[in-house]
């Protein structure tokens, strides 16, 4: 089966897992914490490459105070667990986002696993922590901005893959599926320009209840998808034929 090289998740549901069982929210979200110990496994079994999960969103500081800190206490906890496990694992952590707003200790703890797995290649997990898309696209715009302001940067310069340099997935490859758990059709500011060519896929199963089978479903439809990204198909079948002379 075909697989991506890069798979990126919308971890969603947490909360309305919880309610549904009259339960406080954050024993959803601990719930969804143990899934990703799953979905990592699963990925490191099937040779996926790079695993992004979208864990904290910029929009998630507007939740109530007491929420925000459940949540970043729940971060923490899983970086403390994973700080002697990844590196074992051969697993390598990375963090995208506006990472200066989270707390002092979750971010030195993360600065210490991203240092310590920088050699390891099994597996690239990144985790978007305080992250939009938008905003992430404003910070690069401004980064650019400023290399132009000083001189040391033509503005004719500027194009796609400059630009795709200033992100905070640079050297990351773009995602080929995006799969989003809870049955909502949107992307929540998630990965914005990275995903102009990912496969979507919407599971309509809440984050802790999805599976290795959800995983593999979502994967089945991707194998099954011809891949355009933007060509017709005779395009590509001439593509196809040139590559095979």
């Amino acid at each position: 089966m075909r697989i991506p090289e890069h798979l990126a998740i919308i971890m969603d549901g947490n909360g309305r897992w919880a309610q549904k069982r009259h339960l406080p929210r954050l024993i959803g979200h601990r719930k969804g914490v143990e899934r990703v110990q799953d979905v990592v496994d699963e990925c490191l079994a099937l040779g996926i490459r790079h695993l992004t999960l979208y864990a904290f969103s910029s929009e998630n500081w507007g939740r109530p105070r007491e929420e925000v800190e459940a949540l970043m206490g729940l971060l923490g906890a899983y970086l403390q667990r994973e700080l002697k496990r990844l590196p074992m694992r051969r697993i390598r952590l990375l963090a995208i986002g506006e990472l200066d707003r989270l707390p002092e200790k979750i971010r030195s703890v993360l600065d210490e696993i991203i240092a310590s797995t920088a050699g390891n290649n099994d597996l690239v997990l990144t985790l978007a922590l305080s992250y939009g898309g938008r905003n992430e696209l404003v910070r690069a715009t401004r980064t650019l901005a400023r290399e132009v302001a000083a001189g040391r940067l033509d503005p004719e310069a500027i194009d796609e893959a400059r630009l795709a340099g200033a992100l905070d997935t640079a050297g990351i490859p773009d995602p080929d599926l995006l799969i989003r758990t809870s049955g909502e059709t949107r992307i929540s500011n998630f990965l914005l320009w990275q995903a102009a060519y990912a496969e979507f896929v919407f599971l309509d199963v809440l984050w802790p209840d999805f599976s290795a089978a959800h995983l593999h479903r979502a994967l089945g439809e991707f194998a099954r998808r011809e891949r355009r990204f933007g060509l017709t198909a005779s395009q590509l079948d001439a593509g196809e034929e040139e590559a095979g002379h």
